[in-house]
């Protein structure tokens, strides 16, 4: 039987997972900005646990009053988590592409996915110095570059602002940031798993030392070790 937690979420989950986010308050990311997010997380070389990350999507520390929606909200999140995970996985294997959840602008039926990109940008900031390797490779920084173009489409800082005709074929720009984002995950992969391997718990290490068989028992008895508790061993071996 499939886990749970390996399910992807239905079209009736993200939306409810939207109205979750929602009761949260104005600082609360959107599913779309969630996405985003956790692509940068999944993708970056430094694993982010969700201790750290679930009061950034809440947009802050959960009041009491909202313990209850937080666990159902987690319990959703770590599902998304999960499918994102998966799916820029199988890019490793097969030529495949992650595709990111976009909301869909109801005026004019298009995807703008700046909030996507805001999302990718906070999850980046939460491991900004362990990034610095791909953005100081010239050829691989390019593969940021639509994310950057969507994130300051709106920068209040003139001189950061995207040009506006830069981002005239929007949907060439989103079609970019996706194979971009494939291509991240791929670059940081060997990192990812060195830096798996150095976080994986060490073995347990025997903290006595091994008692010869003719040697006192150390459980106080006075006998030898091999007439005492040795001799338990013996009969278990």
């Amino acid at each position: 039987m499939k886990d749970l937690t390996d399910k992807p979420l239905t079209e009736r989950e993200l939306d409810r997972l939207e109205e979750l986010l929602y009761s949260f308050g104005e600082n609360a990311m959107t599913v779309e900005m969630v996405d985003g997010f956790f692509a940068a997380l999944i993708c970056g070389p430094e694993p982010v646990q969700p201790h750290e990350w679930l009061p950034v999507a809440l947009g802050g520390t959960v009041a009491p009053a909202h313990e209850k929606d937080a666990g159902k909200t987690l319990q959703l999140l770590i599902r998304h988590w999960n499918t994102i995970a998966d799916d820029l996985e199988f890019t490793l294997h097969e030529d495949a592409v992650y595709l990111p959840v976009l909301t869909i602008d109801e005026e004019d039926g298009t995807a703008h996915a700046n909030e996507w990109a805001e999302g990718f940008m906070a999850g980046m900031d939460m491991r900004r110095e362990s990034w610095d390797a791909l953005f100081e490779d010239e050829k691989e920084a390019e593969s940021a570059l639509p994310v950057l173009m969507l994130y300051h489409e709106d920068d209040p800082d003139p001189e950061l602002r995207t040009d506006p005709e830069a981002l005239e074929d929007r949907e060439t720009i989103i079609q970019e940031m996706i194979v971009g984002v494939t291509r991240i995950y791929r670059y940081f992969d060997p990192l990812r798993k060195e830096n798996a391997l150095r976080d994986k718990p060490a073995p347990m290490q025997r903290k006595t030392a091994k008692v010869g068989r003719n040697e006192p028992c150390p459980c106080g008895s006075g006998r030898k070790y091999k007439q005492c508790c040795g001799a338990n061993d013996a009969a278990l071996n």
